[in-house]
């Protein structure tokens, strides 16, 4: 049984960037939680060794040596937790076996991933194994795509509370953020358009909005691209990079929820630039930036500095627009810089949340939203600084 397991989670890649962010995290929040019983895990141990002293974990804190050229001891790493949280990516390169082996083995998994074409094929893969071994595989636990798919979540919740119905159309728009995106998100970019690039058939499951819904194809979806004003929000708009992936996630959450958004839902991500010329400029500008594509974003490994994690924030609204003209509008916004500083937290909710408080969530390969749903939107409010607001 997994509750006879060593440990509730495993951190692993606890000694790159974000997996140290979120081991930090876990100290300061549950050093005097006996209740949570976690590990350090990756390949180096006088890293992790290094790591653990670092971030003021106690020196009792366990590290676990796992490295992926070495299946025995990736499954040993299995055999000791009920759930591994890895920030080790990008995954298309680094995380299919250790999908593979937690759906086979019944262990829990939650990751950071951004790749819409590795994470359909790993559904069509291993979601039969994980329905019939129990484990609860949740990818893109982070800033992609936990506010985007918890927010048209909570709106649809409360349009059916309020309105009596659900809204099947909802616009998500980025109002403010200040952060960097990580290293591993462009790298995630950059290996994701190398590989649909070289296949066909990737290229089209990354240009669809419901790769994620195998066997189900909805209505055509805006595309989102290009700047213009919108005038439900008296702003101009333009594209906003993370769309590719959050739009995905929030379409199989309504498949995963049996279409409670309705099979005729649309939904399409913005970023606002403001109202007036200035507004278009920055649009424009916005739109003509390729440079997380290239090679001057951050690499895998590096980050911003406390400071900068500190200080930044995202604030993003959602507005559902009903057949008669209705507005019903809700925000989700957080403290921290959104990329590593609130992502680290929203992950270590996220595996928290699974094993403590989800405990009738069914294996399968799940999105937060079905997965967790309000539990894990009461924890981020408690312990992740986000905030859920109907406006």
């Amino acid at each position: 049984m997994q509750n006879a397991k060593e440990f509730d989670l495993v951190v692993y890649g606890a000694s790159g960037f974000t997996g140290r962010l979120v081991a930090e995290y876990l100290v300061k929040q549950y050093a005097n939680d006996s209740s949570l019983k976690w590990a350090m895990a990756g390949r180096n141990a006088d890293k992790l060794a290094q790591v653990r002293d670092e971030i003021g974990a106690p020196a009792d804190t366990e590290i676990v040596i796992a490295d992926a050229d070495d299946p025995a001891s990736m499954q040993n790493m299995l055999a000791r937790t009920r759930l591994v949280l890895t920030t080790v990516g990008p995954y298309q390169l680094y995380g299919s076996e250790l999908v593979a082996m937690c759906a086979k083995s019944g262990v829990d998994y939650v990751d950071l991933c951004g790749e819409p074409v590795w994470m359909r094929e790993m559904i069509d893969a291993h979601h039969t194994t994980a329905q019939a071994s129990g484990a609860r595989i949740v990818f893109s636990c982070g800033f992609d795509s936990i506010p985007f798919d918890l927010g048209v979540y909570h709106l649809q919740q409360l349009a059916k509370q309020q309105l009596g119905s659900s809204i099947t159309r909802v616009k998500g728009r980025v109002r403010k953020m200040r952060g960097t995106f990580s290293g591993g998100t462009a790298a995630s970019l950059k290996a994701t358009l190398v590989a649909a690039k070289q296949d066909p058939i990737k290229m089209q499951l990354l240009l669809n909005h419901f790769s994620l819904t195998p066997d189900f194809q909805g209505v055509e979806q805006p595309a989102g691209t290009k700047p213009y004003f919108d005038e439900d929000l008296d702003s101009w708009v333009t594209h906003f990079i993370m769309a590719a992936i959050n739009t995905r996630n929030v379409h199989r959450s309504n498949y995963l929820l049996d279409y409670a958004y309705g099979k005729d839902f649309v939904y399409d991500e913005m970023l606002m630039t403001g109202p007036g010329e200035k507004g278009e400029a920055v649009a424009n500008a916005v739109a003509a930036d390729k440079s997380m594509s290239g090679d001057k974003g951050p690499k895998p490994g590096e980050g911003p500095s406390k400071e900068e994690r500190e200080t930044g924030f995202y604030d993003v609204l959602f507005v559902g627009i009903t057949k008669d003209g209705q507005q019903l509008k809700v925000s989700v916004s957080g403290k921290l810089d959104p990329g590593y500083g609130s992502t680290s937290r929203m992950i270590a909710q996220s595996a928290i949340c699974l094993v403590k408080d989800a405990v009738d969530t069914k294996g399968g390969i799940w999105t937060s939203a079905p997965a967790m749903g309000n539990k894990l939107i009461k924890r981020l409010v408690k312990h992740a600084g986000l905030r859920f607001h109907q406006e």
